[in-house]
């Protein structure tokens, strides 16, 4: 018998019962109440280093944050004297060993040779492609360039200052590449760059990567350089004031390499809690042979689509 058609003559419920007649429901979706500034740049060697810890930490916690990526402006241009004497930065081929020990210490696997051979000159032009696509499109095909230029950098060593190599990045994304790098070179690019560079100082930010949670009270938290994954976590806690927070499950490793395109081994480690032993046979337990391309790269591995 279909309980369906059953209705209650007292109170006109047709079904199986058990609702109220009148009740308050809340529709809505919990309330994004904490914005999270991210101030970074496309040629920022630890802002590299630490992309699996940030995608870990908005894939478990984005639902209480608006994520919100800010350029910096790390590198104007290499001019006659010091960029960054503290750190021994004279010169392009002072970045080179810098970028390698950056690399071999977090596992995102950083070649460097560029700096010597074909220097990347300003980390403005690639900065100004995003905000034109974040302006003309979205945040998350802004984003995903950032993430395609530092790949193509650090891991496969091009020039990401170089206009056919953003082109080729931009056109990769389904996106008109000439046009977004043409429209980027116009002032008005600049001037979406100079807002971020404005945001940045507003924040009270000097060095990349820096994050900066504010809560509606307009308080918040600020940690610069990379931290443990951690650490985000207990800065969220501490900008929300509660003491426990409510992860989102993780994500499959198929439907996370469907979204991400390329995940290095370390990646894969951090999102999963998983030691570097263990990725073999955790990428073959969760994804079908014909789903995937392992490839090596600096002594890391990597995997695609």
């Amino acid at each position: 018998m279909n309980n369906n058609m059953i209705c209650d003559l007292e109170t006109g419920v047709c079904g199986t019962g058990g609702e109220e007649v009148m009740e308050i429901v809340d529709f809505n979706q919990p309330k994004k109440s904490i914005e999270v500034y991210y101030v970074t740049d496309p040629i920022c060697s630890h802002c590299w280093a630490i992309e699996p810890v940030l995608r870990r930490f908005k894939e478990q916690y984005g639902h209480y944050f608006n994520f919100l990526p800010v350029m910096g402006g790390l590198l104007e241009k290499w001019g006659d004297g010091p960029v960054d004497p503290a750190n021994g930065i004279y010169g392009p081929a002072d970045v080179a060993p810098h970028w390698r020990e950056v690399g071999v210490h977090s596992r995102m696997p950083i070649d460097g040779s560029l700096m010597i051979d074909n220097p990347v000159q300003s980390s403005f032009p690639p900065s100004r492609v995003y905000k034109v696509i974040q302006k003309n499109h979205n945040d998350a095909l802004a984003y995903e360039y950032l993430r395609r230029a530092r790949e193509a950098l650090f891991a496969f060593n091009q020039n990401i200052s170089d206009p056919s190599v953003m082109i080729e990045i931009v056109n990769k994304l389904g996106l008109d590449g000439e046009a977004i790098v043409k429209e980027a070179e116009q002032p008005a690019g600049q001037q979406l760059l100079n807002e971020d560079f404005g945001l940045a100082r507003n924040l009270g930010v000097r060095g990349f990567p820096t994050i900066v949670m504010i809560n509606q009270e307009n308080k918040g938290v600020k940690m610069a350089g990379g931290r443990p994954f951690e650490s985000y976590v207990d800065g969220l806690k501490q900008v929300l004031n509660l003491e426990e927070l409510q992860p989102k499950p993780l994500p499959s490793l198929s439907s996370l390499l469907e979204k991400e395109k390329l995940l290095f081994s370390k990646e894969i480690e951090v999102m999963y809690d998983l030691e570097q032993s263990d990725i073999n046979a955790f990428v073959e337990q969760e994804l079908s042979q014909d789903r995937y391309h392992k490839k090596e790269i600096l002594g890391e591995s990597y995997f695609t689509k």
